[in-house]
C-alpha cells in the first residue's frame, strides 16, 4: 500500500504483498525512527485504533507491533498517556558492581530516593544469608534507583549492623558498594541469582509501570576478602528498561 504520513516521524509504507509480517514492517519502521532520532524520547505513538484505520491493519497487528517494541525497551505503555519513546534500555553486565556505578558508566544520570534506611532484627532468610544469629540486627535499606529522573530500579539491601555508618544523605548521593569501599570494605565474590515476576499493585506505582507488568528479579549475596558475607540483597528491575548481559569465557579447543 502507498506511504501514508503519520505524525512527524514521516510516512509509512506497508507492503501486502513482502512475505515480511505486516507487524514486523510497522515494528520496523517505529524502530528505524526512533533509533536515528526522527522520535524523540518520549513522543507519544499514534492510537492503535487510529493508525489501525489509517493503515488499513488490523488492530491486533498494529498491537503486535507494539509489543515488539515494548519487548526490545524501545517503548513503554502507559495508562492514560499512551505509547511513548522510552529512554534507551540500560544493558548490565552481570558482574560485581553496583547499579549506580553502571548507570553513571553508561552516560545516565543515577539519583537514589531513600525510603528506609534503619536497624532492626533480622528476618530468617536475611539472617541464613549473612550468616548471623537468629534475629540479629542488620541495617535494613529500601531505595528506589533513578536514571534521569525515571525509575528503574526497587532494591532491598542489609548489612550486619555496625558493618558501616550510612545516613540517608549519604545513599542519595552515593552508590552503595561506594560507601563500602571508601569504608575499607571489599566486596571480592557473590552469588546471585535471577528471575522474574509480575509486578504487585505497589510495586507497579513505585517502579511507574502497569499491575501485572514483568519485572527482572535479582538476590545476591556479596562477600568480602576472608569470604565473610557483608550484604544480602533483593532487588526488583523493570524489564522494559534493563536488561542483564552474561558472557562465557572462550572453551579451550579438543585436540588429540
Amino acid at each position: 500500500m502507498p506511504g501514508r504520513e503519520v505524525g512527524a516521524s514521516g510516512p509509512i509504507t506497508i507492503d501486502r504483498t513482502s512475505p515480511v509480517p505486516l507487524y514486523f514492517q510497522l515494528a520496523q519502521y517505529f524502530e528505524s525512527a526512533i533509533r536515528s532520532g526522527a522520535l524523540k524520547v518520549g513522543a507519544r505513538l499514534e492510537n492503535e485504533v487510529q493508525l489501525a484505520e489509517m493503515l488499513g491493519l488490523s488492530r491486533p497487528t498494529v498491537r503486535a507491533a507494539f509489543l515488539y517494541l515494548a519487548n526490545k525497551g524501545l517503548v513503554v505503555r502507559k495508562r492514560g498517556a499512551g505509547t511513548l519513546v522510552a529512554n534507551e534500555r540500560i544493558d548490565r553486565n552481570v558482574e560485581l558492581t553496583s547499579l549506580y556505578d553502571d548507570l553513571a558508566a553508561s552516560g545516565r544520570k543515577p539519583a537514589t530516593r531513600v525510603l528506609k534506611a534503619e536497624v532492626s532484627h533480622a528476618s530468617d532468610q536475611v539472617a541464613e544469608a549473612l550468616q548471623l544469629p537468629e534475629r540479629a540486627l542488620v541495617m535494613s535499606l529500601e531505595r528506589i534507583r533513578l536514571a534521569d529522573g525515571e525509575p528503574m530500579a526497587l532494591m532491598h539491601n542489609y548489612l550486619p549492623a555496625g558493618l558501616v555508618q550510612l545516613n540517608v544523605e549519604m545513599l542519595e548521593e552515593h552508590g552503595l558498594y561506594e560507601l563500602l569501599r571508601a569504608s575499607g570494605i571489599g566486596l571480592y565474590s557473590a552469588t546471585q541469582r535471577m528471575g522474574a515476576k509480575n509486578a504487585s499493585a505497589s510495586e507497579a506505582r513505585t517502579l511507574d509501570e502497569t499491575r501485572g507488568t514483568a519485572l527482572l528479579t535479582m538476590e545476591r549475596i556479596a562477600y568480602d576478602q576472608a569470604g565473610r558475607p557483608v550484604e544480602f540483597a533483593r532487588h526488583l528491575y523493570r524489564a522494559s528498561r534493563y536488561a542483564f548481559t552474561t558472557s562465557f569465557p572462550r572453551p579451550e579447543p579438543v585436540t588429540g
